[in-house]
C-alpha cells in the first residue's frame, strides 16, 4: 500500500511540525508516508480568485504527483476539500483530466478521516494534561462532513479537558484569499472568534486546517493572550511522547 503525504503549503511554508506529527504517528501503525517532491500548490487561491486556467495548471501537477498512490493524505480539510469538490469542476470539459481528478478525490483523506475511518484508529495513547477547545474549520466540517473523528480521537486523550468552544461553527474569517480582500470584515470574524476561544479559559485551541490557525493565533498574539493554537495531529503526537515517559 502506497500511501502519500499531500502536505499543503501553508504547512509546509508555517507548520513543518504538521507534517512531521502526521509521519510519526502514523508510523506506529505501519504507514510509511511517501512524499512525491513534485508536489505544488493544489491551486485554491487561484481558483477563488477566478483565475481556472492557472489553478488547472497547480492541479495538473498534483494529478500526476499522486497518480500512483494507493492513499493521499493530508492535514488540511480546505484543500482536501478543493481536491474533492473542485478538481472535477476544472476538468469537467476534458474527460481524461477529469477521470484523473475523480480517481484522486476517491483515495483522498484528511488525516483525521484516515486515521479514524480507514486505519480504525480511535485511541493513539496520547496523554494531554490540559484544557483544550476545538475550532471546527468550515472546509472540514462543511464540504467534507468531517465531525466525528476529531471528536472520536480528542475523546480519547487522557487527562485532557475537551472544552466545548461557543459559536464554534462560525468561521474564522480567514478564508484564504478573503483575509486579504476585506481585511476589515476579516479582522472582525476573526476576533468575535478569538473572543469565544478566551471565553472557554482553555490553554490550548485545536483545529485541523493551518489557514483558520495562522489566522486565530495571529489574533491572540496580537492581542497579547498566551493561548497555545496546535494542529490535532501536533497535539495526539506530543501526548503519544508524554503517555510513553509517563509509562517509563
Amino acid at each position: 500500500m502506497k500511501v502519500s503525504l499531500f502536505i499543503t503549503c501553508l504547512s509546509d511554508a508555517v507548520y513543518p511540525r504538521v507534517g512531521e506529527a502526521m509521519v510519526k504517528l502514523l508510523a506506529r501503525y505501519g504507514v510509511q508516508l511517501h512524499f512525491p517532491e513534485v508536489q505544488t500548490c493544489c491551486g485554491q487561491p487561484a481558483f477563488n480568485s477566478g483565475y481556472w486556467e492557472e489553478a488547472q495548471a497547480s492541479a495538473r501537477t498534483i494529478l500526476k504527483a499522486f497518480e500512483d498512490s494507493d492513499f493521499v493524505i493530508s492535514p488540511s480539510g480546505s484543500c482536501t476539500g478543493m481536491i474533492h469538490h473542485y478538481y472535477p469542476k476544472l476538468f469537467e470539459n476534458d474527460p481524461v483530466q477529469l477521470a484523473k481528478a475523480q480517481e484522486l478525490a476517491s483515495k483522498t483523506y484528511e488525516f483525521t478521516q484516515f486515521l479514524v475511518d480507514v486505519l480504525g484508529v480511535e485511541d493513539v495513547g496520547a496523554v494531554f494534561p490540559h484544557k483544550v477547545t476545538y475550532h471546527p474549520s468550515c472546509h472540514g466540517s462543511r464540504l467534507l462532513g468531517i465531525r466525528s473523528e476529531p471528536a472520536v480521537l480528542m475523546n480519547n486523550v487522557k487527562d485532557m479537558e475537551l472544552i466545548p468552544l461557543p459559536y464554534a461553527e462560525d468561521c474564522c474569517g480567514f478564508g484564504g484569499t478573503f483575509a486579504v480582500k476585506m481585511c476589515d470584515i476579516s479582522g472582525a470574524m476573526v476576533t468575535e472568534k478569538t473572543d469565544h476561544v478566551l471565553e472557554t479559559e482553555a490553554e490550548v485551541l485545536v483545529g485541523l486546517d493551518m489557514g483558520c490557525l495562522i489566522n486565530i493565533s495571529g489574533n491572540l498574539r496580537y492581542r497579547g493572550r498566551p493561548v497555545r493554537v496546535m494542529h490535532l495531529a501536533e497535539l495526539l503526537y506530543e501526548g503519544v511522547k508524554a503517555g510513553e515517559r509517563s509509562a517509563g
